[in-house]
This record gives C-alpha cells, sequence and structure tokens, in this order.
C-alpha cells in the first residue's frame, strides 16, 4: 500500500519502513483478520515490536470502516491526553481536515473534576461532549481508564453515538474492566486492546493505520 501523504517523507524513511512491515508478516504467524484489520494491527506491532498485539488486539464488526468513513468526512478526534495528539500526523491530519481535542488540563475541567471527586479524563470526555465533538467523531483513549468507562456509560445510557471509539488504556488500575466493558457494547463500533496492555502510542499507530486506509480509499474512488 503505496500512499503519499501518510508514508514517511523520504524515500529512505519509506523503505525502512516497508522493510519494518515485512518483517512483522513475516514473524507475526497465522491471524484471523482481515486485510484491513491487519493493516491496524500490523502498525501497532510495528510500534511496539510486541507481537502479543496479534491477537490482543479486538475489532467490533464495521470498526475499520467506520473509522476510515469518519476520517473521510473530516470528524474530529477527541482524545484523552495530549501525547495523542502530540503523536499524531499534522500533514496527514490537515490532508482530511481531521482536528484532534483534548482537555484534560483545562482549567474548568481541573475544577469540576475537584468538586465531583472523579477524574479530569472523565470530566474532560463531559466537556467534549457538551462540544459537541463525541456525537458522529472518533474518541482515541490511550491512557485513562476513567474516560473509556464514562464513554462507555455515555453510549449506553446517555445515547452517545461516536463513529468509532478506540480503547486502549494502559495499566491496572481498571485498564482491562474499561475494556471488557466496551467490548460488550453493540451501539456503536469498536477497536481495543484486551488486557493490561496499551499506551497512547498505540492508538497513535491505530489511527495512522486508519488514515493510511482512509487514503487508499480515497485514491481508489
Amino acid at each position: 500500500m503505496n500512499n503519499v501523504i501518510t508514508e514517511q517523507l523520504t524515500a529512505a524513511g519509506r523503505q525502512i519502513e516497508h522493510d519494518s512491515f515485512a518483517i512483522v508478516d513475516a514473524e507475526a504467524g497465522p491471524h484471523h483478520y482481515t486485510a484491513e484489520q491487519w493493516q491496524v494491527v500490523r502498525r501497532i506491532i510495528h510500534a511496539s515490536a510486541d507481537f502479543e498485539f496479534n491477537g490482543l488486539t479486538r475489532f467490533s464488526e464495521q470498526a475499520v470502516s467506520a473509522g476510515v468513513q469518519a476520517l473521510l468526512c473530516g470528524a474530529p478526534i477527541v482524545a484523552d491526553v495530549e501525547m495523542i495528539c502530540v503523536g499524531l500526523s499534522g500533514p496527514r491530519l490537515q490532508h482530511f481536515g481531521v482536528v484532534a481535542r483534548q482537555f484534560i488540563a483545562d482549567s474548568d475541567v481541573i475544577d469540576q473534576a475537584r468538586q465531583a471527586g472523579s477524574t479530569r479524563a472523565l470530566q474532560a470526555m463531559r466537556k467534549a461532549r457538551s462540544l459537541g465533538l463525541l456525537d458522529g467523531g472518533i474518541v482515541a483513549v490511550g491512557n485513562a481508564p476513567t474516560a473509556l468507562l464514562e464513554v462507555v456509560r455515555m453510549i449506553e445510557h446517555d445515547h452517545l453515538q461516536p463513529a468509532l471509539v478506540i480503547g486502549m488504556p494502559v495499566g491496572f488500575v481498571s485498564a482491562a474492566e474499561s475494556k471488557l466493558a466496551l467490548s460488550r457494547v453493540q451501539q456503536v463500533p469498536w477497536l481495543l486492546i484486551e488486557g493490561r496492555k496499551g499506551g497512547s502510542t498505540l492508538v497513535v499507530a491505530a489511527l495512522h493505520a486508519l488514515l493510511a486506509l482512509a487514503e487508499a480509499r480515497q485514491a481508489s474512488a
């Protein structure tokens, strides 16, 4: 898959990336993913050098197509932490008119979290919804289980309808549980990593894979 916007900017960089993907393909062994799903899983493995993600990565039935379509439509990305926004390629986002936002450090979010005895991540997702960014947007959680649990709650009880939820919080307190809760959601598409593993870097990898798939679809249209 040779893309213009979503590939490395130099020939040397592109060759290294292509060689890395070839090594992943050769060493990963058998898998049950579709061709498009594998583009996402392969990039996650490439970003982490961890082949356990061949199996730990799970998709709802329409996850990839929903994510690609959302990007093609310029849907916003709402992240739980700034690291995801910083890690995403500006030119790749700009090509599709996509803006990545996060609110965890906003003063009003901090004040609300203190007053409610909750987390900044939870209040940040509530703020994103109040701004109209979650319905039809891509939710990207790589760090805070409470953010993911709040999104799941809003989907199940408040009829929230994100285009896609990427749930990959890492850690030991509620991380695995939040992803298990997401895996039970039937109302919206989702992409997750089972268990304790995850992290913002892997969310960025997944989003870059979806951006590459969106560019390929755009080019073939």
